[in-house]
């Protein structure tokens, strides 16, 4: 798959450069998401190890609850559906623990 950003479609002329240009920033948020998202999942790995290593639980509720209170403060204050954020972050939490907990049985 390229690297190119998608800035045009079959039914959209590619002199349209109002169209084209918010396309290109929209391209360009998504890097950025995907570069934040992979910085994240880092992150969160060393927190797994080190979990691991001081024989902590993978998961822990009461943090997550705290975060998504706050993600849905901050989307609600961001103009953002707070069901979007909670459902987002519920998403990339799972996902850590799912990665954790294969990499324990690895």
């Amino acid at each position: 798959m390229s690297n190119e950003p998608l800035t045009s479609d079959e039914n959209t002329p590619d002199g349209d450069a109002m169209l084209n240009g918010y396309r290109k920033s929209i391209d360009n948020i998504d890097a950025a998401l995907i570069h934040i998202l992979a910085e994240r999942f880092r992150i969160t790995q060393a927190v797994g190890e080190y979990k691991a290593k001081a024989t902590l639980p993978p998961a822990d509720p009461n943090r997550e609850k705290i975060q998504i209170e706050r993600l849905r403060k901050l989307a609600s204050e961001s103009d953002l559906d707070p069901e979007f954020s909670e459902k987002f972050i519920r998403f990339i939490i799972d996902e850590v623990i799912r990665h954790h907990e294969r990499a324990r049985r690895g």
